[in-house]
């Protein structure tokens, strides 16, 4: 696909510098986001502004969304002011949030029936991979259709692989999202654990980062830890969302997770203590303090 004009819709900590990455790769940005000012850095940096989704699609081909939910995405496309106001045949929609698998498939079928085809294209990389235009996008739909617009999602990924048909993309993520829940547990019970043995966290942190139990979580979220960072790169409240995703889906095909859904409530109680804006990384202190309670 040659340098044409996208419109993206939802700004916030993701959608923000992809939406940027687009624009330095030379692509015309129309962008909408619920609050304005979530979208100034892409305003910024040249993006043109649209008042609602079907202004944002009307005059481009591809419009991306990259919103919070499921029903925030049926919202962008179907709904009042949706993109399917502005649909004409030929157009393509990415979905790059992470929603339901069944969800996607049905808006699929009723953007079909305008003539537009629907990719469900999530991501993985976190706020630094957006950033850097390093994310792994995971990408269901037609591979003809994925083929021609490969060019837009290789400005805001590092690698983009097809996993099959329409609503596959929202599958593997949520499988990628089951993996990613236990290495970030294996990082805030271990470092709890060397914590209370009396070990050294940034030695801990430095010989373990080097062996088999490196990880991403280990390495960039522990660092984190060990500076009494908080803040996140995903919080709390949006990992939650994804796992019951995940477990609802897990019930519907009749697979258990008994490790997904320990994790999911322990990241429930720290947000029933009001810390669902928190990152990830804060699971840490909801294992400090079952070692407190047990001391």
């Amino acid at each position: 696909m040659s340098r044409s004009s996208v419109a993206f819709v939802g700004t916030g900590i993701m959608g923000g510098p992809m939406a940027c990455n687009l624009l330095a790769a030379g692509y015309v940005v129309t962008v909408h986001n619920r609050t304005r000012s979530k979208a100034q850095a892409a305003l910024d940096a040249g993006a043109a502004w649209a008042d609602s989704p079907a202004q944002a699609a009307a005059k481009v081909d591809v419009v991306i969304t990259c919103v919070t939910d499921t029903p925030d995405v049926q919202a962008v496309l179907l709904g009042p002011d949706g993109v399917i106001e502005a649909a004409r045949p030929g157009m393509v929609c990415i979905d790059m949030s992470t929603i339901s698998p069944d969800a996607t498939v049905k808006m699929a079928r009723r953007l079909a029936e305008k003539g537009v085809q629907l990719l469900d294209a999530p991501i993985s990389g976190g706020q630094k991979g957006a950033i850097e235009a390093k994310l792994s996008i995971m990408v269901g739909g037609p591979v003809e259709v994925v083929e021609r617009v490969r060019p837009i999602l290789e400005a805001m990924g590092r690698t983009i692989t097809h996993c099959g048909p329409v609503g596959s993309g929202q599958t593997t993520k949520l499988a990628n999202q089951v993996m990613v829940i236990h290495t970030l547990m294996s990082m805030a019970e271990g470092l709890a654990f060397a914590e209370k043995a009396g070990l050294d966290l940034e030695t801990t942190l430095a010989a373990t980062s080097a062996g088999a139990a490196g990880s991403h979580s280990l390495k960039v979220l522990g660092a984190k830890v060990l500076a009494g960072d908080m803040a996140p790169a995903f919080m709390v409240d949006l990992q939650l969302k994804d796992l019951r995703l995940v477990l609802d889906h897990a019930r519907r095909i009749g697979q258990p997770l008994p490790g997904t859904a320990l994790v999911t409530q322990l990241l429930e109680a720290l947000a029933a203590r009001g810390r669902g804006r928190d990152g990830t990384q804060a699971l840490i202190d909801v294992i400090r303090q079952l070692g407190r309670d047990g001391a």
